[in-house]
C-alpha cells in the first residue's frame, strides 16, 4: 500500500567463534549428542560461579569498534529474568544499561549506493538451550530440551529503526554477516544457526514522523524467510490501519508453511525483565591504550578488500563483489595469487566450476576440499600446456570430490597434453586422408568442417592433443594459412 511507509530495524544474534562457552569451559562445537556439552555452570546448578571468556569479550570489542561505537567503561553484566524451559537458571546473563558498545553506525551498499544505519547498542549475552519437538505421532504432547547450546556466547547487535525497504534490509543482513566473518568474530553460518535475525517492523502513513507500534518477528533462519516475513507484516499492519484498527505491540513468529506471522506473546518492555547487576561478574574497565591497540589491529573489511581486488588485481567489479562477499573465497583468492596464479584466472575457476559445485552439494566456501596451492598448480598446468582445458575441468572436479592434489590426478589418469608438432602432424595427415570430403570443403573456404576435423583428431589422441596446435596444423595444410 503506497500510502504507508515501512519502518524497520534489526536485532542480530551472532554466535561468537570461541572454542568454549561464555562463562564455562564446555565445548561449543555444533552437532554433539544432546546434553553432552554441559557442566554445572551452564546448567545453572546452585553454588556455581561464571567466569568470562576473554576471547568472546575481545570479539565483542572488535565488532563494536568496527561499528564506530563508544565503548562503555565500565561495562557491566546483568541478570535478565524470565522463565523459559530451555533457560536453566530462569535468568539470562546479558547487558542492558552499560553494554559493550553504544551509539555507533554501520555503512553498507544498496544497489551500489552508500547507506548508513545507526547502531543502538552491541552487547554480550549467553544463549539459551534448544527445545526439540519429537514427531507428533509418537510424542504424546511432550518436548525435549538440549542444553548443549546453553551458555554459547552470543553477540547482539541492535540497529536503529532506519531501514525503509526490503532491498535495504537484505543488503544490511548480507553486509552485517560479511563484517562478522571478516573480523573473525563469527563464522555466521545460517544453516547452523550461528547468526539469527529478528526484525522489528512498524508502518506509518507517509509523511507521518511519529513511529508506529513495533512488532518483533522471531524464528527467521534465512535471508529469504526474513524478506518474506517483512513483506507479509507490512501488508498486515497496513491493512489494519486501513480498516481503522490498531497494531498490537507484540512478538510474532513466522510460519513457513502458511507463509504468515503468528502471535507468540505480547512484547515486553525492559522493565518486565527486572534487570539487575550480575553479582558474580565484576565490571569491565577498558584502558584507552588497549582499545587503540584493538582498533589498529582490525583486519581489512569487505569494502576495502573489494576495492583492492579491483585496483590491485584488476578484477571486474562484479568478480570482486562476488569473491569478497564470502571471506573464505576472498582468502582463497589472495592465497592462490600468492602462488603466482593470475587473479582473473583464479576468479574464473572459483566463480565458474567452484561455485557451481558448491551450490550443487549445498556446501559453503569453507568446505572447499583443496588448497589455493592446488588451484594455482592446476592453472599452471593449463598455462604451460601440460594439460588442456577439458582435462583441467576433469582434474578440478576430482580435486573437489576427493581433495587429491592435481599432480597425482594428472599422473594417475595419464593426462599429458600432446604438443609435439611432428607427432601431431602424423595424426592430422591421417585424419585428413580418412575424411577427404570435409577436408576438401574446408580447403574450398567452408569453415564448418574445421570443427569436425579437429574433433576427429582429438578423438584419435584420446583428448590429449593440444587443440591450438591441431587447429593451426589443419589450417596450414588445407588453406596454407
Amino acid at each position: 500500500m503506497p500510502d504507508y511507509e515501512l519502518i524497520l530495524g534489526f536485532e542480530v544474534h551472532a554466535e561468537l567463534a570461541t572454542s568454549s562457552k561464555i562463562f564455562c569451559g564446555c565445548d561449543t562445537e555444533p552437532g554433539a549428542p544432546p546434553n553432552t556439552n554441559t557442566c554445572p555452570i551452564c546448567l545453572g546448578m546452585p553454588g556455581v560461579l561464571p567466569v568470562l571468556n576473554r576471547a568472546a569479550l575481545e570479539h565483542a570489542l572488535r565488532v563494536a569498534l568496527a561499528c564506530h561505537c563508544s565503548i562503555s567503561t565500565p561495562s557491566i553484566f546483568e541478570r535478565k529474568n524470565y522463565y523459559y524451559p530451555d533457560l536453566p537458571k530462569n535468568y539470562q546473563i546479558s547487558q542492558k544499561r552499560a553494554p559493550i558498545g553504544l551509539d555507533g553506525w554501520f555503512d553498507f551498499l544498496v544497489d551500489g549506493l552508500p547507506r548508513r544505519v545507526s547502531i543502538v547498542d552491541i552487547h554480550l549475552e549467553e544463549d539459551a538451550g534448544k527445545l526439540v519437538h519429537p514427531d507428533e505421532r509418537g510424542s504424546a504432547g511432550y518436548s525435549l530440551v538440549d542444553f548443549n547450546r546453553a551458555g554459547v556466547p552470543l553477540l547482539e547487535i541492535v540497529s536503529g529503526p532506519d531501514l525503509r525497504s526490503i532491498a535495504e534490509a537484505e543488503a544490511y543482513m548480507i553486509s552485517m554477516r560479511q563484517m562478522l566473518q571478516y573480523l573473525g568474530a563469527s563464522e555466521a553460518r545460517m544453516e547452523l544457526g550461528q547468526i539469527r535475525f529478528e526484525a522489528n517492523i512498524s508502518v506509518r502513513p507517509c509523511g507521518e514522523t511519529k513511529l508506529g507500534k513495533r512488532v518483533e518477528i522471531k524464528n527467521l533462519n534465512s535471508f529469504r524467510t526474513v524478506t518474506r516475513a517483512i513483506a507479509y507484516e507490512y501488508d498486515r499492519q497496513s491493512a489494519l490501519y486501513e480498516d481503522g484498527k490498531s497494531v498490537a505491540q507484540e512478538t510474532r513468529l513466522w510460519d513457513d508453511v502458511r507463509c504468515c506471522t503468528l502471535t507468540m506473546r505480547s512484547k515486553e518492555e525492559s522493565h518486565d525483565y527486572r534487570y539487575f547487576p550480575e553479582p558474580d561478574l565484576v565490571p569491565l574497565i577498558f584502558p584507552q591504550a588497549s582499545l587503540n591497540t584493538l582498533r589498529a589491529d582490525l583486519p581489512e573489511l569487505p569494502a576495502a578488500r573489494r576495492a583492492r581486488f579491483i585496483e590491485t588485481y584488476g578484477l571486474p567489479e562484479y568478480d570482486a563483489t562476488i569473491l569478497t562477499g564470502e571471506k573464505a573465497l576472498a582468502d582463497f583468492v589472495d592465497a592462490a595469487v600468492a602462488f603466482d596464479a593470475p587473479a582473473k584466472t583464479v576468479s574464473n575457476w572459483l566463480m565458474g566450476e567452484g561455485l557451481r559445485l558448491l551450490n550443487e552439494k549445498g556446501l559453503s566456501p569453507l568446505d572447499l576440499p583443496f588448497t589455493p596451492r592446488d588451484l594455482a598448480t592446476l592453472i599452471g598446468f593449463v598455462e604451460s600446456q601440460k594439460i588442456n582445458m577439458n582435462q583441467a575441468k576433469q582434474v578440478f572436479s576430482e580435486m573437489f570430490e576427493t581433495g587429491t592434489a592435481p599432480e597425482e590426478i594428472v599422473n594417475t589418469r595419464g593426462f599429458t597434453q600432446l604438443s609435439d608438432v611432428s607427432a601431431l602432424e602424423v595424426l592430422v595427415d591421417a585424419v585428413i586422408a580418412a575424411n577427404q570430403e570435409p577436408a576438401q570443403r574446408y580447403a574450398a573456404g567452408e569453415d564448418k568442417p574445421l570443427g569436425f576435423l579437429v574433433g576427429q583428431i582429438m578423438k584419435q589422441s584420446r583428448g590429449q592433443a593440444n587443440a591450438q596446435i591441431v587447429n593451426d596444423l589443419v589450417r596450414t595444410k588445407l588453406r596454407g594459412e
